[in-house]
């Protein structure tokens, strides 16, 4: 009775169809990749069709399915019967950035939230799902480009959630799973280009790189926001010999947009006068960054900004120091000590990440997803510092 009862609800699942198409990597085709046998064979393929908001379980016998309608009637009957008890157990509140997904008796439901949610007793397994971006990065390694160069290359990636029963019933670790499938495609893809063109053409490949991640990971009910490359030291010259093309420096933005005569003269200028632009524009101490900040510090600025920064800094040789910048009243201030009132932003690093943050040469955002800059406060709040990098940048 049993084996016939419950034969439409469990089978085999089917095996992978090694005659179809596999991925076809990046920077291709992906026409293979939709292909329709690609996906065959996964644990996924007997659940409803999710993606597209279709809950009906196909692969439930009908006696299964009368089965289940009992038990959770009676779970109704017995949870308004206790209600006055159980209502601090079955109901759950939902905020706007969150979703709860539960599983009735081992089957997947429509995603529930916002507001208050009733989520059954012993038959329901729930699990909440953020929707917000998050962000990771992918620290630089070792790329081994098209020319025989090899080029330190790390990423800074942001993504969310927009289908969050996707992201529980398709992979397990949906965090471990998108760092490796973007590191792996990060390395893949870089593996194609030369030096020069990763080095010129950052801001396009970091596109193309998130719309291929996107492509292997949309399964999974995530969305790549935004891909920035971050590109290290240069470890070994391309294989190109004294006519080879020339290379420009990776911490200096604003030359993607060149091209032809223009760009060869930009990277020959930079090339040959960097030493002295160092020299000539580059804090030694930490002391001269704050005289070249009390210089650019003016009513527009604190109109952008609108905040206080506290800095805790740690030098080499152990000691700490503290250190505040006033962007929120009047004209601005900053000097050495700690702010009369509370700050909005208190940021911990040492001297050496300071001064690489003011002179461009490290992010507010990869610092901080890195934990090169620990931040306590607004985040929000500690990224607008960008705009008085910049006003060190000119």
């Amino acid at each position: 009775f049993f084996l016939t009862m419950f034969r439409n609800s469990y089978q085999l699942l089917p095996q992978g169809d090694s005659t179809g198409p596999r991925t076809p990597g990046l920077f291709v085709d992906t026409d293979g990749f939709t292909h329709t046998r690609h996906h065959k064979g996964l644990s996924f393929d007997n659940m409803p069709n999710i993606s597209q908001n279709d809950f009906t379980d196909t692969s439930q016998g009908w006696l299964s399915w009368i089965c289940n309608l009992i038990v959770t009637f009676l779970v109704y009957i017995c949870t308004l019967i206790t209600f006055p008890i159980t209502g601090w157990f079955v109901l759950k509140t939902v905020p706007n950035y969150q979703r709860i997904v539960v599983f009735r008796l081992g089957r997947v439901c429509p995603p529930k939230g916002p507001g208050i949610v009733l989520v059954l007793p012993l038959i329901d397994q729930w699990q909440r799902v953020d929707l917000r971006t998050r962000a990771f990065n992918i620290p630089p390694c070792q790329v081994t480009t098209q020319d025989g160069g090899v080029l330190s290359v790390g990423a800074d990636i942001q993504f969310r959630i927009w289908n969050p029963v996707m992201s529980v019933v398709s992979v397990q670790d949906l965090n471990a799973s998108t760092r490796m499938t973007a590191q792996n495609a990060l390395t893949y893809s870089l593996t194609k280009k030369t030096v020069r063109e990763i080095q010129t053409e950052r801001v396009k490949l970091g596109e193309y790189l998130g719309m291929d991640i996107n492509e292997l990971t949309r399964h999974w009910g995530l969305e790549v926001d935004r891909v920035e490359l971050t590109l290290g030291s240069l470890l070994k010259a391309p294989q190109g010999g004294p006519s080879g093309p020339l290379i420009m420096p990776p911490s200096v933005p604003g030359l993607e947009g060149l091209a032809g005569p223009l760009q060869q003269l930009a990277m020959h200028f930079l090339v040959t006068h960097a030493t002295v632009f160092a020299a000539v524009v580059t804090p030694l101490s930490v002391e001269e960054l704050l005289g070249s900040v009390k210089l650019l510090l003016s009513e527009n600025l604190v109109q952008q900004v609108g905040a206080c920064y506290q800095f805790d800094i740690s030098s080499e040789d152990g000691q700490r120091h503290r250190y505040y910048v006033d962007l929120s009243q009047g004209n601005g201030s900053s000097g050495a000590g700690s702010l009369n009132s509370e700050p909005d932003v208190t940021l911990s690093m040492s001297d050496t990440d300071l001064l690489a943050l003011f002179q461009g040469k490290l992010r507010p955002f990869a610092a901080y997803t890195s934990g090169r800059i620990k931040i306590q406060g607004d985040v929000k709040s500690a990224m607008k510092l960008e705009e008085l990098i910049n006003l060190l940048k000119k």
